[in-house]
């Protein structure tokens, strides 16, 4: 995915008095090893959600709002609500869960979409359709990893949560509920985050394209902003249009603890009729803002983080070459 400008080695006075510098895709998959991307990755994913923890557990607190006894309704009173009552300390409940599973995730979700969008794009870098599909098939192969500890990580989140911790949850959900209740949530996770990893990485391709034509020239100098600001603007735009599957899919994990609802039959349907019956259908848009709050800052650190490990690995490569 790395784009360069033109080299700013070639002499201006050798050029015709019409050249414009255009824009060069570097070859696909960008000449790094499997393992590359998945470290890569890893490294992304961790320093993402590590760095985004506190505002996602006050989406958390919000969306589970029309089941559990918690006062506050907006985000002001949700972040005041728990600092007046856990301190900073509670934002940051769960998030050993999230460390455990942030990093595999992530390293099957980047490598996957590497592998896939050289697989789909047909030669063509600048096919949206298929980061789009490449997207998709990363998000079905990371969610399968991250669901569990996503799960384990919202009901740690929880205001008077029952667990002491990440072991303790994983050790009770499993002899009180089974294994599956590990996997409540994969299908509406996975419906979630096939339209949001669709919308989020045509968007961060299209833009991120789109700012290297604006000043080609600069596209080295300023790589790491564009990256940034194609990550933030597609995960906004991704994380709005997918609220909804979101609050479903925090409903389903985190039922039966702290007063929130059990769904008898865990269909996508129940539990959404289930919202709106309580909350109407402004239920349903429940943590918008910090969700967005959330994946604008989180995509941007992601991206720039997951392209500066890219170009190390680049470099390393390089040189190895150079060497032998």
């Amino acid at each position: 995915m790395a784009t360069d400008a033109t080299p700013k080695f070639q002499k201006p006075d050798l050029l015709p008095p019409d050249f414009h510098p255009e824009i060069t895709v570097s070859p696909a998959h960008d000449g790094l090893h499997f393992w590359q991307f998945m470290i890569a990755g890893s490294i992304a994913g961790s320093v993402e959600h590590m760095a985004m923890f506190p505002v996602d557990t006050v989406k958390t607190r919000m969306q589970v709002l029309g089941s559990c006894p918690i006062k506050s309704v907006g985000l002001r009173q949700a972040l005041g609500s728990i600092l007046k009552t856990e301190g900073p300390a509670g934002l940051y409940r769960g998030i050993g869960a999230m460390g455990l599973g942030a990093g595999p995730a992530h390293a099957v979700y980047f490598s996957v979409y590497e592998f896939c969008k050289k697989s789909f794009s047909g030669g063509n870098p600048n096919n949206p359709a298929a980061h789009a599909a490449a997207g998709v098939f990363a998000t079905v192969a990371s969610d399968a990893v991250l669901t569990p500890m996503d799960m384990v990580k919202q009901r740690l989140q929880l205001s008077s949560s029952p667990y002491k911790g990440v072991m303790d949850c994983v050790r009770r959900v499993a002899m009180e509920e089974g294994i599956g209740a590990f996997y409540a949530s994969y299908r509406t996770t996975v419906l979630m985050n096939a339209p949001f990893t669709a919308v989020h990485f045509a968007t961060y391709e299209a833009v991120k394209r789109g700012l290297m034509e604006v000043s080609p020239e600069s596209v080295n100098d300023e790589r790491w902003v564009v990256h940034a600001t194609a990550g933030a603007a597609a995960g906004a735009l991704a994380a709005a249009v997918t609220t909804p599957l979101d609050v479903v899919k925090t409903q389903l994990q985190c039922q039966g603890v702290c007063g929130c609802d059990r769904f008898i039959s865990g269909s996508i349907r129940d539990v959404f009729r289930t919202i709106i019956k309580k909350d109407g259908y402004r239920g349903l848009m429940r943590g918008w803002m910090p969700r967005m709050l959330f994946h604008a800052p989180a995509a941007a650190i992601c991206w720039s983080t997951y392209e500066a490990a890219k170009s190390f690995f680049q470099e390393l490569n390089e040189n190895n070459s150079s060497a032998t």
